[in-house]
């Protein structure tokens, strides 16, 4: 079993029932990363252009046909990042934020071989959020993408001009101690094991077929 798969105490992660503070016992003191201010953005990125490295197999017969391209990690790394506070927008600020998102391309090279290269692709946000005040522990800007491209345009050698479809999520956090209410400690349950019976279904067959015989 597991937290969500019959646990059968009542020290196990899930949903509330009765009243949710019969069983507080303490205040617990836990280090996370507090997210402050976020917001979803989902855009079309025209014409960008993609060139490869680390192509797989080496040396391709060119011209190269695009195939598809995706995002190989969600985590984007900030490279660029301003932030003004807003003075008619108490607690507001304007933050702009470049990054770039490690991509991986597939394409059909003059042979009908197919491969694959790899490219960085970097986009910029402006955006209003809130920021906290000036304290000891900085705060900082992260972002979350997702890349997909169902259709791109070959240019020359191993590059590609693209069209992505991007979700993007920019945070504003910073790691905290955060005081919460506690249960007190989980309860792990065993883990269930999987397996997978091969004999299942022969031995679920009947010893003698169903119905009357026909003579």
């Amino acid at each position: 079993m597991s937290f969500f798969s019959n646990c059968p105490t009542d020290r196990c992660p899930g949903r509330l029932s009765g009243n949710p503070v019969s069983g507080l016992c303490d205040k617990v003191c836990i280090q996370v990363k507090k997210v402050f201010d976020a917001c979803l953005r989902q855009a079309q990125e025209e014409n960008v252009t993609v060139t490869l490295t680390s192509l797989t197999p080496a040396n391709p017969t060119y011209p190269l046909t695009f195939e598809s391209a995706r995002n190989v990690q969600t985590m984007a790394q900030i490279t660029s990042l301003q932030v003004d506070p807003l003075p008619d927008r108490p607690n507001l600020s304007r933050v702009q934020v470049t990054y770039s998102v490690p991509v991986e391309v597939l394409y059909t090279d003059a042979n009908g071989v197919e491969g694959k290269g790899t490219a960085t692709v970097s986009l910029s946000q402006d955006v209003i959020l809130h920021v906290p005040a000036p304290s000891i522990m900085p705060y900082e800007v992260e972002a979350i993408v997702s890349l997909v491209s169902p259709e791109g345009t070959y240019v020359s050698g191993s590059t590609f001009n693209v069209t992505f479809c991007t979700t993007s999520v920019v945070k504003v956090v910073m790691t905290v101690e955060l005081l919460i209410p506690s249960y007190g400690y989980a309860t792990i349950p065993p883990c269930q094991e999987y397996t997978q019976e091969v004999c299942s279904g022969f031995f679920e067959l009947p010893l003698f077929p169903d119905g009357e015989t026909n003579f």
